[in-house]
């Protein structure tokens, strides 16, 4: 058994996405960084990853939902590139259960899945790297952010590391660029509200004076649903507060029972 700290950093670190284009960024120097030999390294991302598949799994034992996932609109051979922050960068998340959903029902589809959450990431941090992602020239971007940008730093009444008006700004900036540059088709995810009460207890964020607000993450959400293109809205389905079996240990991130609900949302969403 690994440090739990060790364990959360492979399950939502990844260097090689940050830094990948630093000559020698292996999985083998990944690993080195964090610690940890190459092979354990390669274990512990294998459990997160059988907790994808076994997730998937469960989803697929609803006839009705494994007929809604042969029902998604991604083509044969099409690429959809996921765009977020920790929320999709985890090596469990809805993302990667999603995978495995296409993977298991529609194995000759060969349906591309890319990851390119970061975790911490802003929407200011991902205009900054959208050029890049566009130039993969994907078929679907799928956006999930915003859950950083209304992270209070500092005294709880402080600003929020972006704001709304910011986000806002962000977001429509990249969603101009991808129908700009590239032919791709759009779909929102809307951030999914927390547990504050969860959140101010945990003794890392009380450390790092972090605080999350509701409010602040319902107006990313208004302005998502305004758009229109698709929005899977995870508010909805998370709640007001946030479901605490959705939530994980610190009010923030989903659990891996939220991960899956945000792919059975996703699903039921976009599936005519």
């Amino acid at each position: 058994m690994q440090n739990p700290m060790i364990e959360k950093l492979v399950q939502f670190t990844h260097l090689e996405k940050t830094y990948g284009y630093l000559p020698g960024m292996s999985e083998a120097t990944v690993a080195a960084l964090l610690g940890l030999d190459e092979a354990t390294y390669r274990e512990i991302k294998a459990c997160f990853d059988k907790n994808a598949r076994e997730a998937a799994q469960e989803l697929l034992e609803d006839s009705s939902l494994a007929g809604l996932v042969d029902r998604l609109p991604f083509q044969s051979g099409e690429t959809v590139l996921g765009v977020g922050d920790s929320f999709t960068d985890d090596l469990q998340s809805w993302l990667e259960i999603v995978r495995h959903l296409l993977e298991s029902r529609r194995p000759r589809g060969k349906i591309r899945i890319l990851n390119e959450g970061v975790s911490a990431q802003t929407t200011a941090m991902a205009l900054r790297r959208f050029v890049p992602l566009v130039s993969r020239e994907p078929d679907w971007i799928v956006c999930f952010l915003g859950g950083n940008d209304v992270t209070r730093i500092g005294p709880e009444s402080n600003k929020t590391q972006v704001s709304l008006e910011e986000t806002t700004k962000n977001l429509d900036a990249m969603r101009r660029m991808a129908s700009t540059l590239t032919d791709t088709r759009w779909i929102w995810i809307t951030p999914p509200t927390f547990d504050e009460a969860r959140a101010a207890a945990f003794p890392p964020f009380q450390m790092g004076q972090s605080h999350w607000r509701n409010d602040d993450v319902l107006a990313i959400g208004d302005f998502m649903r305004e758009q229109p293109d698709p929005a899977v809205d995870l508010q909805a389905v998370f709640g007001t507060p946030a479901d605490p079996e959705l939530q994980g240990p610190d009010g923030v991130h989903p659990s891996l029972a939220g991960q899956k609900a945000i792919a059975r949302a996703f699903v039921e969403r976009l599936a005519p």
